[in-house]
């Protein structure tokens, strides 16, 4: 009897289609002893936490052996990421505490590691928030190799893996996708794991088609089975019917004829069909996206989260941690301008030693978040923009200051630049000889309806699309119960973007948008007709909306958007979009 036909769906992280045959990866699950111990064996238990630890450093160093070795920009991305991982065993959080557990609590080594993870990621279980579970993933990485090295359990290898296999399995670790190689593996997919994680990273960097997040697979999938992964839509078929698989195969090819143009426009102008340039540039979260924005070709980064340096630690970084992220990134992009956004650590993206430190409004949406909570504990801001200002010493670099109301925030915020420079002089530490420019996030209504008046203040703009529509619209993605609801082609979305990229234009200041609106090449020509110029995204939306642009003509583009501007109906506005689009 010939095995029906099964879906899955899951998580697209990694584009492509891989079609093979599954190869089942036993779980890493690991049975954690717990017990305890007479005062006289503490040293002894630190002692085995120790000798996991270096254990650990050791297996560590192996892998970045290996990891030169890689395929492409994947040996650049597990260097980074395997260097964060030996900070971790150097002085942690997770170390201190499990340290602290066997010495307080008397407890194996084992249990007072595993505790502590669990305290660590209990702090944060509350946070619907990718970012902040990409990073925690890191912790239980480390803390996982930590356990196996105490009970002498062995990591589970993809090495006997046949060629033409899917990797199919309850979750992969980056290191673990590290191991996979593409001659052999066409995809993976796993029950566990998400978008922003590590894993995701390394199977963008190493091309293989990836889906993460799909819960149920495991009750379906056998060693044997016929597979089709599909990284594009995050769909998973298990025993393929043969005219599907004729589907999969015909989707294949256009891929590929589809990479091997957008790969011939990576030196290509992003200029429209009227001669228009349009500037691209790049989201960045992680220093290990450096490699995935440099291959697209982006003019730059547009926008630089910083928060990824406060996550997963007790303390906040010191002025010199923060330079070296900060130069490593800005020589880097080799000449490009870099636009470095200050902490925006509130609503959802926590940072415990923030939180700690300044009580629970940083934890709201409405709270100590953004420019608030920098100018209210300056010291923390001023450690920041003296970092920045220091990096600037290795190219060009911006400084977008997040959640604006007012104009008078911007001018606190530059008067704190001035003296940060001065202080630099005096202490003669090298940075740029000007003051690099000073832009403001639009990203809250009240910010967009006197973007005039803040543009007297402001040398550019930068338009977050995202918290704009969650703000003006009263929606939280992260609900269910209303994420439906969320939607940035709303009128009263629409008019405040256009209202502050008009500001903008009248005070001949620039203006970028750096949301997810940018990265869709269903907005480009909406964007570009309401009078942007500058789109930052995802390295990986680049050359789509390069595409978009270069077979667009502005004039159409703006004739287009005064008539979408003219509407209130939103079904309406959402067919004069497609209908455009369909057109090109």
């Amino acid at each position: 009897m010939t095995p029906k036909e099964q879906t899955y769906t899951g998580l697209g992280v990694s584009p492509g289609i891989g079609i093979g045959v599954v190869h089942e990866r036993e779980s890493g699950a690991i049975d954690v002893p717990e017990y305890s111990i007479p005062v006289k064996g503490v040293d002894t238990e630190l002692e085995r936490l120790h000798a996991a630890v270096t254990g650990a450093r050791r297996q560590i160093g192996r892998l970045r052996a290996k990891a030169k070795s890689l395929p492409g920009l994947a040996a650049g991305e597990m260097e980074i990421l395997l260097d964060a991982y030996i900070q971790m065993l150097k002085d942690s959080r997770l170390i201190r505490g499990a340290e602290n557990r066997i010495a307080s609590e008397r407890i194996n080594a084992e249990a007072a590691v595993h505790a502590e993870l669990t305290e660590i990621s209990g702090a944060f279980s509350n946070m619907d928030d990718a970012y902040l579970a990409a990073r925690l993933d890191d912790i239980r990485e480390v803390a996982a190799r930590l356990i196996r090295n105490l009970v002498k359990k062995p990591s589970l290898s993809t090495h006997r893996a046949p060629k033409g296999s899917v990797i199919v399995a309850e979750e992969l670790t980056p290191a673990d996708t590290a191991q996979l190689d593409p001659a052999r593996v066409v995809g993976f997919a796993t029950a566990l794991g998400g978008a922003e994680g590590h894993t995701a990273i390394m199977a963008r960097a190493l091309g293989l088609p990836a889906v993460l997040g799909a819960a149920e697979l495991l009750q379906g999938a056998s060693s044997g089975d016929r597979i089709i992964v599909d990284g594009d839509s995050g769909r998973i078929v298990i025993n393929p019917k043969p005219a599907t698989i004729a589907a999969y195969e015909r989707r294949q090819k256009e891929i590929h004829q589809e990479s091997k143009r957008f790969n011939t426009m990576r030196n290509q102008p992003s200029i429209t069909r009227d001669g228009i340039p349009v500037g691209l540039q790049a989201n960045m979260e992680l220093p290990v996206q450096l490699g995935p924005i440099s291959q697209v070709g982006a003019s730059g980064i547009g926008l630089l989260r910083s928060e990824f340096m406060f996550m997963n630690r007790p303390d906040i970084p010191s002025e010199d941690e923060q330079y070296e992220i900060l130069r490593t990134i800005v020589k880097g992009m080799d000449g490009q301008p870099v636009t470095i956004r200050t902490l925006d650590i509130g609503g959802d993206k926590i940072a415990a030693s923030l939180l700690d430190r300044f009580g629970d409004s940083v934890s709201s949406a409405l709270g100590l978040r953004g420019i608030r909570l920098s100018l209210a504990h300056v010291e923390v801001f001023e450690t920041q923009l003296r970092a920045i200002l220091r990096a600037s010493a290795a190219g060009p670099v911006r400084i977008l200051l997040p959640m604006i109301t007012t104009a008078s925030e911007i001018r606190k915020a530059r008067d704190i630049v001035k003296q940060m420079a001065r202080n630099l002089k005096r202490r003669k530490i090298a940075m740029a000889p000007e003051l690099p420019p000073i832009g403001v996030m639009i990203e809250v209504p009240g910010a967009a309806l006197s973007a005039d008046a803040l543009a007297q203040d402001a040398d550019f703009f930068a338009i977050g699309s995202n918290d704009l529509t969650m703000y003006t619209l009263a929606i939280d993605r992260s609900d269910e119960q209303v994420a439906s609801l969320y939607n940035p082609l709303h009128p009263s979305v629409l008019r405040l973007i256009q209202f502050s990229a008009e500001a903008a234009l009248r005070a001949r200041i620039p203006v970028s948008i750096c949301g997810e609106m940018a990265g869709d090449p269903r907005f480009t020509a909406l964007l570009l007709g309401l009078g942007l110029r500058e789109l930052s995204m995802t390295a990986a939306a680049i050359p789509r909306v390069k595409q978009r642009i270069r077979d667009l003509d502005l004039l159409a583009a703006e004739a287009r958007a005064r008539v979408i501007m003219d509407q209130v109906d939103v079904g309406r506005i959402h067919m004069l979009v497609d209908d455009f689009n369909a057109l090109a």
